[in-house]
């Protein structure tokens, strides 16, 4: 068992004290700097104009000061009056001063401020509106997916879930890193920045409402600890979960994983095939990927397969699926298809072949 000591795995729980936060799918907008930074140019836009306007008829005009009015005038009295301060020390004496003044800086002024205004707004509802974001994606999310970690295998076991049709609002992605989450979420699943390992952060991650459990981090420790969290949190869920040594797969399956795989095996296993037999090394090559060549599929057995024995359905069929058992075709027990078996049979891959999920409750001790 290639797992740290007790003290190590405390030290890995305790040591992810950085607040972890929920992150929705959004569509792709200017960044708030850039906003803020076009709204200023414009409003300045708008200061000039006026500015201009003002001088264009400075004789029109009267400065309490000295009488006439400048170019620097023309600018002080347009920041006063859009900004609506208003000293009243600069002031249109002539009709087509006031007339300017009605028809043309009352607007720059509105506008100005519509601006201005816009922008703060803007800034101190964002809150708000992510938070009501948040509350309704919490009240209509259930039977999600939930994926912890967004590495290579994560990336993969997402793109398989969502090629027999999962759609992406029901996928849901828990990670560490930044980076990883503004990845998913780039992508289109809802992300939780954070240690799954934690139950808070799965709690965030709703996984007390998830249907299935997708665990894939880099170490088989805490995939361990995040599977013990989550088979706490949610006892019906199907949990699957990957590690690295063989050796630890008996314990993941002990702690609340319904299927454990081994990355290191599998990998090593078809680097051999491909050794003994490269074209056997290609076709189990081909069945992994997903959506091209050869695919396996899982699917219920149809009224017209009913009593008849695999060998006999017009799919390959190599396993059976009866309860919670999976047979091989040639097990003496199968006997005949029952209209409550499954199959997984190996078929050509189309748009149209799925996965059709088992919706049964899976029993756990």
């Amino acid at each position: 068992m290639k797992l740290p000591g007790h003290d190590a795995i405390a030290r890995q729980a305790d040591e992810h004290l950085v607040t972890h936060r929920v992150k929705l799918p959004r569509k792709v907008v200017e960044r708030p700097i850039r906003q803020v930074v076009k709204r200023l140019v414009m409003a300045l836009g708008v200061l000039v104009a006026t500015a201009f306007i003002v001088y264009a008829d400075h004789e029109g005009y009267h400065d309490n000061a000295d009488g006439s009015v400048t170019l620097l005038d023309s600018f002080y009295y347009a920041t006063v009056t859009l900004s609506t301060t208003g000293y009243g020390d600069i002031t249109p004496v002539s009709d087509g001063a006031r007339l300017t003044n009605i028809f043309l800086i009352t607007p720059l002024r509105v506008l100005f401020l519509i601006i201005l205004v816009g922008t703060t707004l803007e800034v101190l509802t964002e809150r708000t509106r992510e938070e009501w974001r948040l509350n309704r994606w919490r009240s209509v999310l259930r039977d999600h997916t939930v994926v912890v970690g967004f590495g290579t295998k994560g990336r993969s076991a997402i793109q398989t879930v969502c090629a027999t049709g999962l759609k992406k609002e029901q996928v849901v992605v828990v990670d560490p890193s930044s980076k990883a989450i503004d990845a998913a979420t780039a992508e289109g699943y809802a992300g939780v920045m954070g240690d799954a390992t934690r139950s808070e952060v799965l709690k965030r991650a709703e996984v007390h409402k998830a249907r299935q459990i997708i665990i894939a981090p880099q170490r088989d420790d805490t995939a361990v600890l995040v599977t013990l969290t989550a088979r706490q949190l949610n006892r019906g869920a199907k949990i699957v979960a990957a590690v690295r040594e063989e050796e630890n797969a008996p314990l993941l399956r002990q702690s609340g994983a319904d299927a454990v795989i081994t990355s290191s095996g599998a990998a090593g296993r078809l680097l051999g095939l491909s050794v003994l037999s490269p074209a056997a090394g290609m076709v189990m090559e081909d069945l992994i990927q997903q959506g091209s060549g050869l695919d396996l599929v899982e699917r219920p057995v149809v009224r017209g397969e009913v009593g008849k024995t695999p060998r006999e359905t017009d799919d390959l069929v190599v396993s059976v699926v009866r309860g919670h058992r999976v047979l091989g075709y040639d097990d003496p027990s199968v006997g005949t298809l029952q209209l409550t078996d499954r199959l997984i049979t190996i078929v050509r891959a189309t748009p149209g072949n799925q996965v059709t999920p088992d919706t049964r409750p899976l029993p756990h001790g």
